[in-house]
């Protein structure tokens, strides 16, 4: 291999682990032949290599840059409604779609098991069982194993953001967190504030409590209109909103801390509370961890939720929320609703996180999905068909995909499981239906020739459907 090809090697490996991302500079000519011991001609060779493969683009004067995707979301202009009843036939219709059928889980926003501790976990299964069998075969307290409970007060601590071990309480992953605090707050009939796009399991959670929606839709980018959040909370009592301010699905984006505070203080203002599913929080690509909502709030106007189910085991279904103000009320209906949490479980992730460095194995999952969904960018880019766009998402699991006039998510979605591939039609993450044209897909997988043979595939079909 000549040299400049072992430099273009490297550095193509620094954009698909996400060490370098899309936008970001990467060194001028002279540092590359510094820090590789190459020559300047060997640097350029090799920026040239990259440059010809789609990977990197050259600016005048200022440099190489990692190529951004040149068909960015369209703006969506989604209805302002009054507040209503969930009436999306597709949200309750929705199955996993690999019931009876093996496909590729594009559908599912979940790290792959390869990007995941599995061994490490089931040894320190094994190792409770063995040490603590009594303990870990016992029905466990209603508000969760508390060693587990102190070891993630400390991690927000880690965070800036003060929590008391005694307010979390152990749920049965980030959904039961937030059916509990909604069922806490709310009655039937009452307003509940969501963004739009959201995730379809909170729709469905709202839909099943019998609540009304306010929808606040977000720009393209993920961005607040401010304006409309206030008139949308001074039309009517809102109760609680439930919100995703970090990589939210499907936009995979985050608000920033301006942002943030400008929510809390519209809802503060209103008397509406919050619940904040922070779920993605950990899953930044760029290896920063935005701050929760608590970070600027003592828990007398968030409920934090959050799991980790997407960071380091799904199937365990260990989650929290932080009950502030709500402690109590939250306790009893968690005891009411299933006593407790399997102790095992707990205790495992517990050993685990006293054992091993939990951040370690964040940066290079991290990374993965920033890689997985650069790939998958430049797939989208390369076969699908004209017209095509899609979110620049900087963490989280999901990359929300805009199809082209004539193609349908339905339509799409039925012709990919024709062909094994599982992807996830827009309009299941709206409470009317809206997003017909999107769909999501998960950058959860490691990127291989199977995955790119499936985004081939699908870009083939919607090229077929748009005609």
């Amino acid at each position: 291999m000549l040299r400049y090809q072992a430099l273009a090697v490297l550095i193509r490996q620094q954009i698909q682990q996400g060490s370098l991302r899309a936008g970001q500079r990467i060194a001028s000519i002279r540092q590359l032949a510094q820090q590789h011991g190459v020559s300047a001609a060997t640097a350029v060779q090799a920026c040239l290599q990259l440059e010809r493969e789609g990977l990197v683009m050259a600016r005048p004067r200022l440099g190489y840059y990692v190529r951004e995707s040149v068909r960015p979301l369209m703006p969506v202009n989604a209805p302002v409604r009054r507040p209503a009843y969930i009436s999306n036939p597709a949200l309750f219709d929705l199955m996993l779609v690999e019931e009876g059928r093996k496909v590729l889980p594009l559908h599912a926003a979940r790290p792959a098991a390869a990007l995941l501790p599995e061994s490490t976990l089931a040894a320190a299964m094994s190792r409770c069982l063995r040490r603590q069998r009594s303990d870990a075969l016992a029905y466990a307290a209603p508000q969760g194993y508390w060693p587990l409970r102190q070891q993630i007060a400390r991690r927000y601590a880690s965070l800036g953001v003060t929590v008391a071990a005694e307010e979390i309480i152990i749920t049965a992953g980030a959904m039961e967190a937030i059916t509990l605090a909604l069922r806490v707050l709310t009655r039937p009939g009452d307003l509940v504030l969501l963004e739009t796009p959201t995730y379809h399991g909170i729709l469905q959670t709202v839909a099943t409590l019998g609540l009304q929606v306010v929808e606040l839709p977000l720009g393209a980018g993920g961005q607040l209109d401010t304006v409309l959040l206030e008139q949308s909370l001074a039309a009517q009592p809102v109760r609680a909103a439930v919100l995703v301010p970090n990589f939210s699905n499907p936009l995979g984006v985050a608000l920033d801390d301006t942002a943030k505070q400008a929510l809390l203080a519209a809802c503060a203002r209103h008397g509406t509370v919050i619940i904040e599913d922070d779920i993605y929080g950990d899953l930044a690509w760029d290896d920063s961890r935005p701050a929760p909502l608590r970070r600027w709030d003592g828990g007398s106007g968030v409920i934090s939720c959050s799991s980790f189910s997407k960071s380091l085991a799904p199937g365990l279904r260990v989650g929290w929320l932080v009950g502030g103000a709500w402690t109590d009320a939250l306790s009893r209906a968690k005891f009411f609703s299933t006593v407790g949490n399997a102790p095992l479980p707990q205790m495992a992730l517990s050993d685990y996180l006293q054992r091993h460095d939990l951040e370690r194995h964040l940066r290079k999952l991290r990374r993965a999905l920033a890689g997985n969904a650069l790939q998958m960018r430049d797939a989208i880019d390369r076969h699908w068909p004209p017209g095509t766009r899609m979110g620049a998402p900087r963490g989280g699991l999901s990359l929300w995909v805009q199809l082209p006039a004539g193609t349908t998510a339905t339509a799409l979605f039925d012709a990919a499981l024709e062909q094994r591939i599982g992807i996830m039609p827009g309009q299941v993450f709206s409470s009317a239906g809206d997003y017909a044209d999107h769909v999501r897909l998960s950058c959860g997988l490691p990127w291989d020739a199977t995955l790119a043979a499936a985004m081939a595939c699908l870009g083939e079909l919607a090229g077929k459907q748009a005609g």
